[in-house]
C-alpha cells in the first residue's frame, strides 16, 4: 500500500490537493496583512535599520527590478487558474456541454470585471474608472485560459508564448508619436491605450492591456492544476512542476539582463517568466511538503482564509478600511497611556485587524459558508 509519504505514489486525480489551497491562502493572508497598512507601519519602524531592505521587499519595485511583492498578483492570477483547471475537469466528467461551461465562464468573468471597477470607482475625487487591479485583469486571463482549456498542452504553451511575442510587438513596434518609449514610465504603448480606454495614464505606471502577457499565469496555473489532476505518479508531477519553473526563471532573468527589462507595472515579458518560475518552483514546494510529504496538521490555519479568497479580498478592498481605522482608536484610546510608542500601537492595531478578518473566515469555514462567483 502507498502513502502520500511516497513519491512514487499515484495521487488521486479528484484527491483536494492541500498545496492548492496553501498557496491560495498564503496569497490572501498576505493581501489581509497588507489591508491592515502593516507593512507601511513597518517600513517606518524600521527606517535607517537594515530591517528595512527586508520590509521593502513587501512594496511594488517602483519601475525596473523585483521585490518580493512583485510576485503577488501572478501568484493570485496562476492559482485561480489552477482551481479553474479543477472546476473545468469536474464539468468535464459531469457531461456538461462546452457551451455551458462557457456561458458560466463568461459569466463569472462579467463579474469579476464588475467587482474590479466597483472596488475602485469611488474616489475622494470623484468617480474612478480603471481596469488594471487585479480582479478587473483575472476576468479577461480567466476567459482567455477557459478558450484554450481543452487543446493539447503543446498547443497551450505555444499560445502563452505567442501572448508574449504579441506584447513585445505591441510595446516595441507600434511607434506611436509621445507613447514610442518601449519601457519608460507615462511614454509606453500600454500608456496610450489607456488614454483611449479610460481617458487616463495610471500615476503608478500600471496599464490595462497588462492582461496580455499575464494571461501566462493563469494559462500555467491551469497547466499545472491539470498536471496536479492526472493520475502520473507524484514524483512525476514535482519534477514536471520543477523543471518548467528553472526554466521560465532562467529564461527571464536573461532576458532581463539582456534584452527586455524586469518591470512588474508594465508586465513586460521577462517579469512574466520569471515571476512564472517563482510561481511554478512555490507550487512544486507546497505540493512535495504538504501533499507528497504529508505536513498539513497546522496547514488549516491559512487553508480557511484561501477557501473564501473572492470574499476576503473584496472584504480587503471595501470594508477593511474602516474596521482598521476603527481599531487603530481603539488601541490608541487603550494603549497611549501606557506610554508606548506611536508606531508599536499602530503595529498592535494592524494585527487585531488580521486576527479579526482571520477569525471571520474561520467562522465562516466552521459554518461552511463559502462565497463564490
Amino acid at each position: 500500500m502507498t502513502t502520500m509519504s511516497d513519491p512514487t505514489a499515484t495521487v488521486q486525480p479528484r484527491q483536494r490537493l492541500a498545496s492548492l489551497d496553501f498557496m491560495r491562502g498564503f496569497i490572501m493572508i498576505l493581501l489581509m496583512l497588507e489591508g491592515t497598512a502593516l507593512y507601511e507601519k513597518l517600513d517606518a519602524a524600521t527606517t535607517g535599520s537594515g530591517l528595512n531592505a527586508v520590509v521593502r521587499q513587501f512594496f511594488h519595485h517602483p519601475w525596473n527590478g523585483l521585490r518580493f511583492w512583485d510576485l503577488i498578483q501572478p501568484g493570485f492570477m496562476f492559482i485561480a487558474g489552477a482551481a479553474m483547471s479543477y472546476s473545468l475537469h469536474r464539468q468535464r466528467e459531469q457531461g456538461v456541454p462546452w457551451r455551458q461551461s462557457f456561458i458560466k465562464t463568461l459569466k463569472r468573468s462579467a463579474l469579476l470585471l464588475f467587482w474590479g471597477i466597483w472596488t475602485r470607482i469611488i474616489k475622494a475625487d470623484g468617480l474612478n474608472f480603471e481596469l488594471w487591479n487585479v480582479l478587473a485583469q483575472l476576468a479577461f486571463t480567466t476567459l482567455i485560459a477557459f478558450l484554450i482549456f481543452r487543446w493539447s498542452i503543446e498547443r497551450q504553451i505555444i499560445f502563452s508564448l505567442f501572448l508574449l511575442v504579441l506584447t513585445e510587438i505591441l510595446y516595441r513596434f507600434t511607434n506611436v508619436s509621445g507613447f514610442n518609449q518601449p519601457f519608460t514610465d507615462q511614454h509606453n504603448f500600454g500608456n496610450y491605450i489607456d488614454l483611449l480606454l479610460v481617458h487616463k495614464i495610471s500615476k503608478g505606471g500600471w496599464v490595462t492591456i497588462n492582461f496580455i502577457p499575464t494571461a501566462c499565469h493563469t494559462i500555467w496555473g491551469m497547466m499545472a492544476g491539470s498536471l496536479l489532476l492526472s493520475t502520473k505518479p507524484a514524483v512525476i508531477k514535482l519534477k514536471r512542476l520543477l523543471l518548467a519553473g528553472i526554466i521560465l526563471l532562467a529564461a527571464g532573468y536573461l532576458e532581463g539582463a539582456t534584452i527586455t527589462p524586469i518591470i512588474k507595472r508594465i508586465a513586460t515579458t521577462s517579469f512574466v517568466l520569471v515571476s512564472g518560475g517563482w510561481c511554478l518552483i512555490a507550487l512544486a514546494f507546497l505540493y512535495w511538503w504538504n501533499d507528497i510529504k504529508g505536513h498539513t496538521k497546522y496547514a488549516w490555519l491559512v487553508t480557511v482564509v484561501g477557501m473564501n479568497s473572492l470574499f476576503i479580498y473584496l472584504f480587503i478592498e471595501t470594508i477593511s478600511g474602516g474596521i482598521n481605522e476603527y481599531v487603530n482608536k481603539i488601541a490608541a484610546g487603550f494603549l497611549t497611556p501606557a506610554h508606548l510608542p506611536v508606531l508599536l500601537i499602530g503595529i498592535i492595531a494592524s494585527s487585531l485587524t488580521f486576527l479579526l478578518e482571520w477569525y471571520l473566515c474561520w467562522y465562516m469555514f466552521r459554518k461552511k459558508v463559502f462565497i463564490k462567483i
